[in-house]
């Protein structure tokens, strides 16, 4: 396998792994990523990263620690097109928006709505 198809595998797979909800997997497969393939687009990968593990951080009870993610986040994902990597981005990142506003609200990570989340979908 090349490394093309193995940077691909492995970016498929914090996706699926973000979509079932398992973040800090995604957090895994990402970082994997970003430490050892020289990518176009690392700050993007960067800030996937930082999104899974803020919402990692609400089902270990660290809200705080979820604000700081969302606030690191956020800037990083918006400077890319909404479609970036045939993804939907923006989409993404109004969901993030929006978690981020109920974590602001919330004092307890029971209080999360958990269908804010985003499905991170590949567009063909």
């Amino acid at each position: 396998m090349n490394d093309s198809n193995m940077e691909e595998m492995i970016f498929l797979k914090g996706i699926d792994s973000f979509n079932n909800k398992a973040f800090y997997d995604a957090h895994e497969s990402w970082e994997l990523l970003w430490v050892e393939y020289p990518l176009q687009d690392s700050l993007f990968i960067q800030g996937l990263i930082q999104l899974s593990v803020a919402f990692f951080h609400i089902t270990n009870l660290n809200l705080t620690g979820s604000k700081s993610l969302f606030n690191k986040c956020l800037p990083k994902l918006k400077k890319f097109p909404s479609n970036h990597r045939n993804l939907n981005l923006g989409s993404v990142i109004d969901s993030s928006e929006k978690s981020l506003e109920m974590v602001n609200s919330i004092n307890k990570s029971s209080h999360f709505d958990w269908s804010l989340i985003p499905k991170i979908i590949i567009k063909k």
